[in-house]
């Protein structure tokens, strides 16, 4: 699906709103992006959070209105654990179809997804792509802890277990979505990679994060999606961009600079054909949404383009393969700002795409 799909400068927003009602936020995304339209999560909904709305389907999961644990002590898990991989094989052997699985997502906890797909059944026109997200493998496994307070990553079942849950929620997305007959994006909310090489996740090695990002992307891809990896904070950029993963979303307003130390890596990815989605929009500090406007987010990104064409990468690729979105989600600003961080988001997308775009395409192409 990469070969059809052409990201052309288009925008596309991450992840959260600050609403309570899926049908206002679902109204929100097509004004301002509806070319790349998403499902939003509301946090205000406790069955949203970043971790607990993919937990549903996790053997040995309790919550009391909390985070939660897996609990491996306790007297079902093991049996739990046995279901989880029968029914895991059974859809990947055919014998289970994915839709009825466990591995689906449910409207109790994903609303935001059903109101979307809900929503693009009435659209008169297509969207040029469609966007799902969730949480990424080592986010949630890092996040996610057992009854000792120890994070599930740091256990090889348990990993592989919540690393399996993922990739079938992902497929499960980009199964649906490509009914639609458009591009399908499917993005890994990824903002604990911004704790790699740390104290924190010393004996956690990179060939360990690269084998679960395999395993997600090759989900998705087994649909005809296009697998994205979103980090709102510095990493080690090789990690992602020496991975199957087809889209690097970055927070290019703050971290550009880190971005830029990995230049060789940059052009082979970009040489491949991948695409880098600039969070060009800051929704992480507040005092810097309210000072910027269309002009300054152009002349940054003007800037950043410029010094990746003075490292050899051709500019006219460069927005070929590029998007445009924030550089985080907005599920913590005011609803206010968070208008502001959709209509930076689109006007800059229409700027780029009228000055180094339009003029070679038609839209919709």
């Amino acid at each position: 699906m990469i070969e059809t799909f052409q990201a052309n400068c288009l925008a596309t927003l991450i992840g959260s709103l600050p609403l309570s009602d899926h049908g206002k936020a679902s109204d929100l995304i097509m004004e301002y992006t509806p070319e790349i339209p998403f499902w939003a999560q509301l946090p205000v909904h406790k069955k949203e959070g970043m971790m607990v709305q993919f937990t549903p389907g996790l053997p040995g999961f309790y919550s009391d209105d909390g985070d939660g644990f897996v609990n491996t002590d306790s007297d079902s898990y093991h049996h739990e654990l046995l279901e989880f991989f029968e029914d895991y094989m059974a859809v990947i052997e055919g014998n289970i179809e994915l839709d009825t699985s466990r591995f689906a997502l449910k409207e109790d906890d994903a609303r935001g997804f059903f109101m979307f797909w809900n929503r693009l059944q009435t659209l008169a026109t297509p969207p040029i792509a469609v966007k799902g997200q969730l949480t990424g493998p080592f986010t949630f496994g890092t996040g996610i802890v057992d009854q000792n307070k120890r994070p599930i990553f740091y256990d090889p079942q348990l990993r592989d277990t919540e690393v399996k849950l993922l990739a079938m929620k992902a497929r499960w997305q980009a199964h649906r979505l490509s009914r639609l007959k458009r591009p399908v994006l499917i993005f890994f909310d990824e903002p604990a990679l911004a704790g790699v090489g740390s104290s924190e996740f010393t004996s956690i090695s990179n060939k360990d994060i690269r084998q679960c990002f395999e395993e997600v992307c090759e989900a998705v891809h087994l649909e005809g999606g296009l697998a994205g990896v979103h980090i709102c904070a510095n990493t080690d950029w090789s990690l992602v961009l020496e991975s199957s993963v087809d889209i690097v979303s970055f927070d290019a307003y703050a971290y550009f600079d880190r971005f830029i130390l990995y230049p060789a890596q940059i052009k082979k990815f970009l040489e491949s054909g991948k695409i880098l989605a600039w969070g060009i929009v800051p929704t992480l500090k507040v005092q810097q949404l309210e000072k910027e406007t269309v002009s300054s987010l152009l002349s940054l990104w003007d800037q950043q383009v410029n010094q990746l064409e003075s490292l050899g990468i051709d500019v006219q690729q460069l927005t070929a393969q590029s998007l445009i979105t924030p550089s985080c989600g907005t599920g913590s600003l005011s609803i206010d700002l968070a208008k502001k961080v959709l209509k930076l988001t689109r006007d800059i997308s229409q700027e780029i795409r009228e000055r180094h775009i339009m003029g070679g395409i038609e839209h919709g192409a």
